[in-house]
């Protein structure tokens, strides 16, 4: 590999980092390119850590032998046995001694000081380089501290001293593409996680501007929990958030999976939406995503009642609606939801829950909208006067024989 050569894979590696390149993408491609310029490359592994709810960082994996077949992990937080194996690793030790780089020769007759060494021996590698490079106290985000790397060859001679010289200019730049794709995935996951997955998407598109609101059709879901607060004041403490934290998965899982958008947590409550070309598909879609809750929800509270710990009921509330969607707030802080009477009537309407005694109210424009086929899963409770809304509504709840089918 000449002058000319780390020119133009530098070149393709900063061209292809603007460009956007996924992680992958970008390994495979300059690997390929190193082996194409004369490099004895036989492995190349990336790893960098992230920013995200579950997982602490991403491995991506490129092998010469199936180069089309490159390969993308995620790992968790290091703990027990993934610890043990941590602590007995070449990037560990070089993390605590504050060196950049370590170089081990595979040989048969070399004494190699960490197990994964052996293992690249056994599989017919002969030369192993690692390499970290560290980011600056001001750009370390979350855990992302650092990018590490690891490359090995076959060839019989292992690295030579030029290709170690190369890999230590070209790496630094492969690493930097990495970080800013890396970023980019950061604030994607992160938008999506805290404001719901399209308005993270919208935001993240530039949707930033405070008032910048549409009209759109939208099912409004408001569900919450039977008797939170006494409840919240009873347990212990420890206990709370871990309560929250199973209920509020059966029923954001249960809205994603029917393809609707949580916009926002409160405690025990969930803001959902569900928009669709045809408004009755939207309520189909939030039907269906009711079906399910309700299914995790038994199954929760045999799991939870059966270990000793505290169980709840959810109450749900739909409607359907016209309803403002977009950036509301004060020029210092922000929230993407939805506003509107027919967001209050959600609200008003599951809290009537309670009166009804019913887990779980339509409206009637929710009925209405619902395609014909699924109108008579509903049946009236009668008409009630909602806090707040003028006139009074005839509600619906699932009728009992819908509640004992399975869901479509």
């Amino acid at each position: 590999m000449d002058e000319a050569d780390i020119a133009a894979i530098t070149d393709w590696t900063v061209r292809r980092g603007l460009a956007g390149e996924h992680e992958i993408g970008l390994l495979t491609g300059f690997c390929t390119r190193c082996v194409d310029a004369g490099l004895e490359l036989s492995r190349g592994t990336a790893i960098i850590d992230t920013l995200h709810p579950v997982y602490e960082g991403r491995v991506f994996s490129w092998n010469r032998s199936s180069p089309l077949d490159a390969k993308v992990s995620e790992y968790e937080p290091i703990t027990g046995a993934n610890e043990e194996s941590w602590l007995r690793s070449p990037f560990y030790h070089l993390l605590q001694s504050g060196n950049d780089e370590f170089r081990q020769r595979l040989g048969p007759g070399d004494t190699l000081p960490f197990d994964i060494l052996g293992d690249l021996r056994a599989d017919g590698q002969t030369d192993y380089f690692a390499l970290v490079q560290r980011f600056d106290r001001q750009a370390v985000i979350g855990e992302m501290d650092c990018f590490m790397s690891r490359w090995t060859t076959a060839g019989p001679d292992g690295f030579a001293d030029a290709d170690l010289a190369a890999l230590r200019r070209l790496v630094p730049v492969l690493g930097l593409a990495i970080k800013s794709a890396s970023l980019a995935r950061v604030a994607q996951s992160l938008a999506e996680a805290y404001l719901g997955r399209d308005p993270g998407r919208r935001v993240l598109d530039g949707r930033v501007s405070r008032g910048a609101a549409e009209r759109i059709n939208a099912v409004i879901w408001f569900s919450d929990m039977q008797g939170y607060t006494k409840l919240s004041e009873s347990i212990d403490s420890d206990q709370l958030i871990p309560f929250l934290n199973d209920y509020a998965e059966i029923v954001i899982t249960s809205v994603h999976a029917a393809g609707g958008d949580v916009l926002k947590l409160m405690a025990d409550g969930v803001l959902a939406i569900f928009t669709a070309d045809d408004p009755g598909d939207a309520c189909a879609a939030a039907l269906s995503a009711e079906a399910q809750l309700r299914q995790k929800h038994a199954v929760l509270n045999q799991r939870r009642a059966a270990a000793g710990q505290p169980t709840s009921s959810i109450y749900l509330g739909l409607n359907i609606g016209d309803v403002f969607y977009g950036n509301i707030g004060s020029n210092e802080r922000l929230d993407f939801t939805v506003v509107g009477q027919a967001v209050n009537e959600a609200s008003r309407i599951a809290s009537t829950c309670r009166s009804a005694d019913r887990d779980v109210l339509f409206s009637s424009d929710f009925r209405d909208a619902l395609p014909p086929a699924k109108q008579d899963q509903l049946v009236s409770v009668g008409r009630y006067a909602l806090r707040g809304v003028g006139r009074a509504q005839e509600l619906f709840t699932l009728d009992p024989e819908a509640v004992a089918s399975p869901p479509p």
